[in-house]
């Protein structure tokens, strides 16, 4: 019977040691993705801030009392060098690629891609002139005859980087949550007392961590603007990932 006791002695402590690096290695992860969620975190101010600005341009003004600044919509007009279809990235994306006749200023004077099934698409013909509105050297839009498109790149991700914040952040408490879990279990491992079983995370709750955060960013970018589509994103976030996280370990605990 001692030996017995003995044998199990042992493996307990051999338990509780196991149960402290898991805890130490869970802390340093927790710590990477503290440090991952603050550089992700010190992005939103500055992509809030070019987002509000480009909502507030408006049409250079070029006379000779007022310079044109880069915080002003441009608009160049030229003529076109050649329209036609094209295969875009590694997917081989379609889209239609129009180039400008030389000279024109940049960025303009870089082909850009258009909806392949847009009114652009049927509109636009060499030889023909548009209108193409740039910011801060970005192209905004193609205009021609009173149909325009707008063109991807504008600064509007300040919300994907606020759901990129949620998903490292709520990673992060999880990672500290089960580094405290660790040195508890530990504990009582070394005092001989029974150990709580651990609550079961899994594919379907990792995803949901993961996925639920970016997928509300992308709604709320899509409904407000700046700053408020930032406050949105969060609070519609705590909305579901609180009761969420607490149905779980209530399912877990019920099992």
């Amino acid at each position: 019977m001692a030996l017995d006791m003995t044998v199990q002695r042992a493996m307990a402590l051999g338990r509780a040691r196991d149960e402290r690096m898991r805890a130490l290695a869970w802390a340093v992860l927790g710590l990477i993705l503290l440090g991952l969620s603050a550089a992700a975190g010190s992005r939103i101010s500055g992509a809030t801030a070019d987002e509000e600005a480009f909502l507030a341009a408006r049409p250079c003004v070029e006379t000779e009392a007022a310079r044109v600044t880069e915080d002003c919509l441009h608009t160049i007009c030229a003529t076109v060098l050649s329209a036609q279809n094209a295969k875009s990235g590694p997917k081989g994306v379609s889209v239609f690629r129009i180039r400008l006749r030389a000279p024109v200023p940049a960025p303009a004077d870089q082909p850009f891609d258009l909806n392949s099934n847009g009114d652009l698409a049927y509109l636009v013909k060499p030889g023909e002139e548009v209108e193409v509105t740039t910011w801060r050297g970005v192209q905004v839009s193609v205009r021609q005859d009173g149909v325009s498109e707008t063109l991807p790149g504008l600064p509007d991700e300040a919300t994907m980087y606020v759901g990129l914040t949620l998903v490292v952040v709520w990673t992060t408490a999880l990672a500290f949550v089960a580094a405290f879990g660790g040195v508890r279990r530990a504990r009582r491992l070394t005092t001989g007392r029974p150990v709580t079983p651990r609550v079961g995370f899994g594919w379907g709750k990792a995803l949901a961590v993961l996925i639920v955060p970016l997928v509300v960013s992308f709604l709320c970018m899509t409904l407000w603007d700046a700053w408020t589509a930032a406050a949105m994103t969060v609070a519609i976030w705590a909305l579901i990932a609180f009761p969420a996280t607490y149905a779980a370990l209530r399912w877990d605990r019920d099992e």
